[in-house]
């Protein structure tokens, strides 16, 4: 298998192809990771050499199905209900019901909502406090199989971890010896469709809220700045961008503030 070993130079053209597409970044410690991943979806295609199958990548995919198939290996689904919950929580309890108080509607967007759990969470919080019918949710994801899932309202038991809040657990999931299966109402209020975030997200409109968490960790500043920039064109002059506990966009110069709510952080554009 010398041809589908993963050299320096193949390294270097597959993780700038890879970036480009997605924006995930792969430094040189994640070589052996990618290699496992690349070289599975050459065998997988035909290809017994990877240059072969990089030019297939770069050159001559029309429609780009070959390299969204690799894509979806690559991007990371890892998530669960009631995740980082205390800015949920205050979006839901609070922030919401104001913007709901002065324009009767309100708008969320969860970016990168990969199998749809922060999405579910958000929704089950509104319904507890009566809103849900005011707020339109949107959920996008690049990986269509982790759409797909979501729509299903259907996940694994990793999708369900120790100290979640029991009583919204019971009232809206149903847990069995295998599966975790979203209430009705809950699946049904989430919009989901497939978004690369890092080509066109014109379709979003203005947005309330955005929720883009725990996904800034895999890309570089550079990418970052960018995908910022994007959301905050989506961002209404209140509304409130959220990002992971343990990413900040404090470096990167933004028109962003940054804003401590009921003990969660929060951004909002300096207007």
């Amino acid at each position: 298998m010398k041809e589908l070993a993963l050299t320096p130079q193949l390294f270097a053209i597959f993780s700038t192809l890879i970036e480009e597409a997605c924006g995930l970044h792969y430094g040189p410690k994640d070589k052996d990771i990618l290699a496992t991943k690349i070289a599975s979806h050459a065998e997988d295609a035909g290809y017994d050499n990877l240059l072969d199958y990089y030019y297939r990548l770069r050159y001559d995919d029309p429609t780009g199905d070959a390299l969204k198939r690799l894509v979806e290996a690559l991007v990371v689904h890892e998530t669960y209900f009631f995740r980082e919950l205390p800015p949920l929580r205050y979006l839901a309890e609070h922030f919401l019901p104001s913007i709901i108080a002065k324009r009767g509607r309100a708008r969320v967007w969860s970016a990168a909502c990969a199998t749809g759990e922060e999405p579910y969470t958000i929704a089950m919080l509104l319904d507890r406090q009566n809103l849900l019918d005011k707020v339109e949710i949107l959920a996008t994801d690049i990986s269509e199989a982790a759409i797909r899932t979501a729509r299903s309202g259907r996940h694994g038991r990793r999708s369900l971890r120790d100290g979640c809040p029991q009583d919204l657990a019971q009232r809206y999931l149903d847990t069995t010896a295998s599966s975790i299966v979203v209430a009705p109402r809950i699946r049904d209020a989430v919009q989901f469709s497939t978004m690369n975030l890092f080509t066109d997200t014109s379709r979003i409109g203005t947005c309330d809220v955005i929720l883009c968490r725990n996904v800034l960790i895999y890309f570089r500043d550079e990418q970052i700045a960018g995908l910022i920039q994007r959301l905050t064109k989506h961002l209404a002059p209140d509304g409130l961008l959220a990002v992971g506990v343990s990413e900040s966009l404090l470096r990167f110069g933004t028109a962003l503030t940054c804003e401590e709510r009921e003990g969660a952080f929060f951004y909002r554009v300096n207007r």
